[in-house]
């Protein structure tokens, strides 16, 4: 896989797909959204519900909580009733919890509704990613990126849908999104066959019994600490930048389509010139020193440094998705599980950490804390592969 390049002239275009790939990767653009919809009205949720921001970002931590246990139910689930039905069950689940969000009355409300959220959005988001690569034409590292291409496109129009409709009320942006992830359904309904079933049913622990093997144990240690990293940015930075949901969403639009434009375009070369462990590696040290920049520098420098993260991160998210996917020799959805079931449980700790680092200290802290990890995420980043694989993955990537 590392070999091929699905922008080459010859090899088949990310671009030719079926019908059924491209109405999977869009629902995945909107269930992407609804991540970092919340960002730029966070302030207005907080102004709302009169909540504080450690009470606000609950809305990631019950969120990610949830989608982090139910990684290990996906596998169980899709294998048993097919991939097609369970990401429209996912869909179904979100398109109604969402809808809920929007009539929420006080935070523990908003909070429990995000929770239900989240258990569909694992049930869509784990289950799309083998769907994908399974329909798409042009072999996996077309599909990865296809996905990766839906992931960057959903992070930055999450928030300026989030702006937009926020600017009017908080709760829009949750309406908008139970009405697209609706046509998410429909469109999943219409052109997308039942796959077909694994040979073999997925159990329960199977997800940690792939975690047994010490490369997928360690791109999923790593990437829970780049995870905490990535979520401190989205789901504090928003009060540090202290703007109105129409900056904060351009702000996170710039934001978001750097991550679209690296994890696409500029990671898969990079990785093909200098490996995927140098790269994955020197970008999790810039990302760290990125951060403690943006959390001493004034608020020009924050903005910027926000923005730039984006360039880190997608970079980060595309090695990441492809040694989860391509390090062991479990079954991708039971090595895709695992990995996110580890990974997942950072998204939900950095929310609620961050603000509550902030009340104990000061404003700067939180970025700190992701500058002294920076040597576990360097280390863990050099034992991403087994011994017995080459440097730049080649081995345990090849198809």
């Amino acid at each position: 896989m590392r070999g091929e390049d699905p922008f080459d002239e010859g090899a088949t275009s990310i671009l030719r797909q079926p019908k059924a790939v491209w109405a999977t990767a869009g629902a995945s653009v909107v269930a992407f959204m609804g991540i970092g919809l919340v960002d730029p009205i966070l302030p207005s949720i907080a102004e709302g519900l009169e909540a504080t921001p450690s009470q606000v970002s609950l809305l990631f931590t019950s969120y990610f909580l949830i989608t982090a246990v139910a990684m290990l139910v996906t596998g169980f689930v899709s294998s048993r009733i097919g991939g097609r039905r369970t990401l429209l069950a996912g869909l179904a689940l979100v398109v109604v919890f969402a809808a809920l969000s929007g009539t929420s009355s006080s935070v523990a409300e908003l909070v429990g509704f995000r929770a239900g959220w989240g258990l569909g959005n694992a049930l869509f988001v784990s289950t799309a990613l083998a769907v994908i690569v399974g329909a798409a034409a042009g072999g996996s590292a077309a599909a990865i990126l296809l996905y990766e291409s839906a992931l960057g496109l959903g992070m930055a129009c999450g928030p300026l849908v989030g702006a937009l409709l926020g600017d009017a009320s908080w709760r829009y942006p949750f309406f908008g999104t139970a009405a697209l992830m609706a046509i998410g359904f429909l469109c999943i309904t219409a052109f997308l066959k039942e796959q077909p079933k694994p040979a073999r049913k997925t159990s329960l622990l199977d997800p940690v019994r792939a975690l047994g093997h010490g490369g997928l144990a360690s791109v999923a240690t790593s990437a829970f600490f780049y995870n905490y990293a990535f979520f401190t940015i989205l789901a504090f930075t928003p009060f540090v930048l202290d703007m109105s949901p129409y900056r904060s969403g351009a702000v996170f639009f710039a934001w978001g389509l750097l991550l679209a434009v690296f994890s696409v375009l500029v990671a898969p070369r990079l990785q093909r010139r200098f490996g995927s462990l140098r790269v994955v590696g020197g970008s999790l040290v810039l990302l760290a020193a990125d951060l403690v920049v943006l959390g001493y520098g004034d608020h020009t420098t924050a903005v910027v440094c926000t923005v730039v993260s984006g360039a880190f991160i997608g970079m980060n998210n595309t090695v990441y998705t492809e040694l989860a996917l391509g390090v062991s020799d479990a079954p991708r959805p039971v090595a895709s599980a695992g990995y996110n079931f580890v990974r997942w449980f950072a998204a939900a700790a950095a929310p609620y950490l961050a603000p509550r680092i902030e009340e104990w200290s000061d404003i700067h802290t939180p970025f700190v804390v992701v500058w002294v990890r920076r040597a576990a995420l360097t280390h863990e980043a050099e034992e991403l592969v087994p011994r017995h694989a080459t440097e730049d993955g080649v081995t345990v990537l090849a198809d």
